[in-house]
């Protein structure tokens, strides 16, 4: 069964060729745009845009450090550098000079990190960014988008360039199928998108984790459980009201991400809704694990991030609200 498939969604190309087609086309828009390489443009997908315009790419090569510095100084002086890597990479190796360069000074900089989750596959848990998202989230001013389907990749580029300040965009391997059409797809930072109405309980889901959840839905309605599925594009800013309205009208609520569950996307929501309106929640992500090497499929099914383990968490939701 594909991803999508129970949803009836339309398969398609991996997002980070869908990044890199969208980061071409706004490059011949806004010449104020510079893409930072780190030696890895083949796979972060900014190869069109060394051959199209080499005056406004710079391969750093594997210095990842010097690359944000580098990306700060273009920023600082009125650019705005798209810095480019595997998100593992980035994140790991110039935690200091992200944080130092570009979250302190609130400079305009883009960081992308490719390859986001564990369905890089086979490349193996030393390239697998399950921390990302947490690691970002300790940078204050940074915003962070994590595109579900090619249009929202396509509206998050041009999205975060017209966003003034520091954002962190994550990008993937894996391809995913259209929530979106073309002319149906509204992307702003701080606003989440509501994809499926429903009434008994919320999924909320960003990345691969919403194609999986609207999946889980078409399952749960099966079963006479009508499930409302939230896209949370933006984790931060994080839609507070999406969320307390979610948590009030449905009565429960299900998170679902790539990612490990200490410091992800979820532990936030849960802050909100114990704040505002507390519900019966679960969490479906990675737990306290480094993963294997192995097909993306496969992966998925083994540290439970499929539609069936959404579906029995949303199950489990429902029944405890009752």
């Amino acid at each position: 069964m594909q991803l999508g498939e129970k949803a009836g969604l339309r398969p398609a190309k991996p997002m980070r060729d869908i990044f890199g087609d969208a980061l071409l086309e706004l490059c011949r828009q806004n010449p104020k745009i510079v893409v930072l390489d780190g030696d890895l443009s083949n796979t972060t997908k900014t190869l069109a845009v060394r051959h199209e315009f080499p005056e406004r790419f710079f391969n750093i090569g594997l210095a990842e450090s010097n690359m944000v510095s580098i990306g700060a100084g273009l920023a600082d002086c009125g650019l705005i550098p798209f810095i480019t890597s595997m998100s593992s990479f980035l994140l790991c190796n110039a935690y200091d000079q992200l944080r130092l360069n570009i979250a302190i000074s609130g400079v305009n900089a883009k960081v992308v990190g490719s390859h986001g989750g564990i369905t890089l596959g086979k490349d193996g848990p030393t390239a697998m960014a399950i921390e990302d998202l947490a690691l970002v989230g300790g940078l204050p001013t940074f915003a962070i988008v994590v595109p579900c389907d090619p249009t929202s990749m396509h509206k998050a580029v041009q999205a975060i360039t017209e966003y003034p300040g520091p954002v962190y965009l994550r990008s993937s391997r894996v391809a995913m199928p259209y929530v979106y059409t073309e002319d149906d797809c509204p992307f702003e930072i701080g606003v989440a998108n509501l994809v499926r109405q429903g009434t008994d309980l919320t999924i909320i889901g960003c990345g691969i984790m919403v194609p999986a959840a609207l999946d889980a839905a078409a399952m749960l309605a099966q079963e006479g459980i009508q499930a409302r599925v939230l896209d949370m594009h933006t984790l931060r800013p994080m839609d507070t009201e999406a969320i307390t309205a979610a948590a009030r009208e449905t009565g429960a609520i299900v998170t679902a991400e790539e990612h490990l569950l200490h410091g992800g996307m979820g532990s936030n929501i849960a802050r909100i809704v114990a704040a505002a309106h507390p519900v019966p929640m679960r969490f479906v992500g990675l737990a306290d694990t480094y993963t294997d090497s192995g097909d993306p499929q496969d992966l998925l099914i083994k540290y439970g991030l499929t539609a069936e383990d959404i579906g029995q968490a949303a199950r489990e939701a429902f029944a405890a609200k009752r």
